[in-house]
């Protein structure tokens, strides 16, 4: 498979709801059925297999904020996550949002892939004694539609 060719993005739904809920360990079945209600999900699929998805929400009720990005061990370092973020960007762009967010802890290596996609370092904190979590946002070039 080469990068991005191969990679279909779409809105969870309903029945995705038992893979999501069986491989997303970070988040509970209730909060799972509602973020898919709420279409706060992007799932990544390569060759109609679940290789990845993106997980999000609102910080200050109005900065989209990516809670996680998670692609499956044997399709990672083939476009996978970049695919997934770009597909969010656009989104987030096309309802209007000029700013996003997400973090990453210090020792996770998803921090360089913030980074190269254009994410700047925007502070952090250390949570409940945990490894510190960098904070990273990105500023879009503001809506292309109107509201």
């Amino acid at each position: 498979m080469s990068k991005n060719n191969s990679v279909k993005i779409r809105i969870a739904e309903e029945n995705d709801f038992e893979v999501l809920h069986k491989n997303d360990k970070h988040v509970s079945a209730e909060i799972l059925k509602k973020k898919i209600a709420d279409k706060n999900i992007l799932i990544a699929e390569v060759g109609g297999e679940l290789a990845g998805w993106l997980r999000y929400n609102f910080f200050w009720d109005e900065i989209p904020f990516m809670n996680i990005l998670f692609v499956i061990e044997k399709f990672r370092d083939k476009g996978v996550g970049s695919s997934l973020v770009k597909e969010w960007e656009r989104l987030m762009l096309v309802c209007g949002h000029k700013k996003l967010l997400t973090s990453a802890q210090a020792n996770e290596y998803s921090q360089h892939f913030y980074r190269k996609l254009g994410y700047k370092d925007l502070g952090g904190f250390t949570p409940f004694g945990e490894e510190y979590e960098i904070i990273f946002g990105k500023q879009t070039g503001g809506s292309i539609c109107e509201k």
